[in-house]
């Protein structure tokens, strides 16, 4: 029987334990510094992710491209999805073949080559070099009247941006699945708290990108120059690849272990569809009696751990499933909690400044227009303040109190505030649509759009944003803890890799339901107002997504319960266990 394991000695065959963990405290000091490094990583990534997507349409809809409003906005949905839905391929690449630290750093590395592609294209030159010559039908003449329809012309340099944005999107999922389990693999010698409390930080440290890219990297775009605002996310990438690669003496690194997706899939097919699996014995009697790990002679999980492995994963995906509607809640707030926030009364700032005018009852004055993306920061804001709080004063008191919730209980609590803001976003929706059907309207022009708005503040926005905020610290972080630590460990990363596709399903199927009720007679459909929303009731819509929100959340109440009490049986125990060493 062998003895305890040693605190440097490598948990499985191949495993790479830190090279500089030698001195009696140095684990310790050690895994918080790799933990440390991992999370600046995270900082820097996050601020090119979003430096790239927070103004995207508005570089494609400018002078240097010329694509049409739809045609941009599509492009930003098409890179948005697709870093989202291409998350489970990535982590599925790190369990097989390359594992973890490999697969961050090739994906590292095929962000800074495809990044540089959007600061290449902002000068002439590079735009000549990898697009070749507008073409002049770009600067045809417009339309005379509403009623002239003239098909939109094919959007100069679609396939060569087309293909940069994809390989950013690969390479942002790739990130995303991997960096997340990395890091936890960093800490998991400090104690069974010491993943709850990574996560927070790594959450955290989410947020602080972000702010740093609405801050600073959209400002430059948008104000100074396209050339400057898009090299910052380059260098935010060759930064963090830079300090991946220094910290690696320091990190815990294992070797792909294999994934048992194949296994998965092939139990699945039995399970489910009986008919396909006799069709397929008939076809290959012999093979059909095998499991894919047991086809080759590397060794690999028995037919019975594959079982086991298989029932885990049939209890953790209906968990994870059911949160798919808190993603559709969630991401109201950069589509339609931005659109209402168009039509209520934004303020002015930096009075005198030509480039922005309102008008409120005949009354005129100019000035610089706040911009409403920045009412986003009430969301970062509310993370960044609160996880602190929670990692160091909530968390630990309730500890003590033997009163900590399970992470299936803060996601429950993280679907209600969801649901609370969603409410609040369709009683605002109420309020503005009386003071627009009583004809108290304020006209105010930002950028080239004039929107018809009701005089309401755009601070009354705010409840909503801080709600969604602190759902998010209670939905999405133990989320993301569950994910890790319910998940076999052949397939964390794809477990990773599935929850991000999940939150990219929710966003998507938001986005549908948005097109659904766009339809004649449906609630969002009101094309006399041209780009306004007066005539649409997204009211019914805010309070529609309610209804999913609440009716969900019970159900996953319902499941969340069976998982928790299936997990206390002597039984599962044992199982997990043995799984996760």
């Amino acid at each position: 029987m062998p003895g305890p394991r040693a605190p440097g000695e490598p948990r499985g065959p191949g495993e790479r334990r830190p090279l500089l963990a030698r001195r009696p405290r140095g684990p310790r000091r050690w895994r918080r510094a790799a933990a440390a490094a991992v999370l600046l990583v995270e900082v820097l990534e996050r601020a090119a992710f979003f430096g790239v997507a927070s103004n995207l349409v508005l570089y494609l809809n400018s002078e240097n491209f010329q694509w049409a409003g739809e045609q941009a906005s599509r492009a930003a949905l098409v890179f948005l999805g697709a870093s989202y839905l291409l998350a489970p391929l990535g982590g599925w690449l790190a369990d097989v073949y390359l594992g973890r630290f490999r697969a961050i750093a090739l994906s590292l590395l095929l962000y800074l080559v495809a990044s540089g592609l959007l600061p290449a294209t902002a000068v002439s030159d590079g735009r000549r070099s990898f697009c070749g010559d507008m073409p002049e039908s770009q600067l045809a003449p417009a339309c005379p009247s509403r009623e002239c329809l003239r098909p939109s012309p094919s959007p100069y340099c679609a396939p060569t941006l087309y293909f940069g944005l994809l390989l950013l999107a690969l390479a942002a999922s790739s990130v995303r699945s991997n960096l997340t389990s990395f890091g936890a693999d960093q800490v998991m010698d400090l104690g069974r708290h010491a993943n709850r409390r990574f996560f927070n930080w790594f959450y955290w440290s989410i947020n602080v990108g972000a702010v740093l890219s609405l801050l600073v990297v959209a400002f430059i775009q948008q104000n100074i120059s396209f050339l400057v605002g898009y090299s910052i996310p380059v260098g935010c990438v060759g930064l963090a690849f830079f300090i991946f690669l220094f910290a690696t003496p320091i990190f815990i690194t294992k070797p792909p272990t294999g994934s048992q997706v194949s296994s998965m899939l092939k139990l699945a097919l039995q399970n489910c569809c009986p008919w396909l699996w006799c069709r397929h014995c008939a076809r290959d009697p012999e093979e059909a009696q095998l499991l894919p790990d047991q086809r080759s002679h590397q060794p690999g999980p028995s037919p019975q751990e594959d079982m086991a492995n298989f029932r885990i994963l049939v209890k953790i995906l209906p968990v994870m499933v059911t949160l798919v509607p808190y993603w559709m809640v969630y991401f109201q707030m950069q589509s339609t909690y931005v659109l209402q926030g168009l039509h209520l009364q934004i303020p002015n700032i930096f009075p005198n400044y030509p480039g922005n005018s309102s008008m409120a009852l005949g009354a005129q004055d100019s000035g610089y227009k706040i911009p409403e993306a920045w009412l986003l920061l009430a969301n970062v804001v509310v993370v960044l303040i609160l996880v602190p709080v929670k990692d160091h004063l909530l968390d630990p008191l309730l500890l003590r109190c033997k009163l900590l919730p399970s992470a299936l209980q803060k996601m429950a609590l993280g679907m209600f505030f969801g649901f609370a803001s969603v409410i609040v976003a369709g009683i605002l929706e109420m309020k503005r649509l009386e003071y627009i059907h009583h004809n108290q309207i304020v006209s105010q022009q930002i950028g080239q759009n004039m929107y018809y708005a009701a005089p309401l503040s755009i601070w009354w926005q705010i409840p909503q944003y801080l709600l969604i905020g602190i759902s998010e610290i209670f939905a999405s972080i133990p989320g993301l803890e569950f994910a890790y630590s319910e998940a076999p460990r052949s397939m964390q990363g794809a477990i990773m890799g599935i929850f991000f596709c999940l939150s990219g399903v929710g966003s998507l199927l938001g986005s549908s339901l948005v097109a659904l009720l766009s339809l004649p007679g449906g609630w969002l459909h009101c094309p006399l107002d041209h780009g306004n929303i007066n005539n649409c009731q997204m009211d019914l819509y805010f309070f529609l997504l309610a209804g999913i929100q609440a009716a969900t959340a019970l159900l996953f109440m319902w499941i969340a319960g069976r998982y928790e009490r299936a997990a206390r049986s002597p039984a599962s125990q044992s199982c997990l266990s043995r799984d996760r060493g």
